[in-house]
């Protein structure tokens, strides 16, 4: 199987599941959330099951409970997912949080302090050190004869 066939699956999975957990599911734990959104599927070789991975708006009690949620209905949307992409035979599907949003927000907010204590000291953010200041250029600079120069 080709690997370009797996990844026209895959888009194709999460095009359809992303449409199938908005108008689908009735799950009270799954409506609970302000969004839902399919970030990436990704298929094992023979394309048997399907790694579902969700970010979703709201607290981590929310988040759990959108996966508990969408696992319960894992089964009720294989079927139909199936049939809609012609597949002989629809991958088991297994719901994950996706926590690389997350994570990206996180390190947003490290580079926004990072920038204020920056402009705090009086140093232009995203400016390196001084690069006439470097160990390679102070160690080029010693004398021969000083017990820190070493042969090259």
């Amino acid at each position: 199987m080709s690997s370009q066939r797996k990844a026209r699956v895959e888009h194709a999975l999460r095009d359809a599941l992303q449409h199938a957990v908005n108008h689908d599911v009735k799950d009270p734990r799954v409506r609970a959330a302000t969004m839902i959104t399919v970030g990436k599927v990704e298929l094992n070789v023979d394309l048997s099951v399907a790694n579902v991975y969700v970010s979703v708006v709201g607290d981590d009690a929310t988040i759990d409970g959108v996966v508990a949620g969408l696992q319960k209905a894992a089964g009720f949307l294989r079927g139909p997912i199936g049939r809609e992409l012609r597949l002989q035979r629809a991958p088991e599907l297994r719901f994950m949080h996706d926590a690389s949003i997350d994570m990206s927000d996180k390190l947003a907010a490290i580079l926004r302090e990072d920038e204020e204590k920056a402009k705090a000291v009086g140093r232009v953010p995203g400016q390196g050190p001084d690069p006439r200041r470097s160990r390679e250029r102070r160690v080029a600079r010693l004398p021969v004869g000083s017990p820190c120069h070493r042969a090259r």
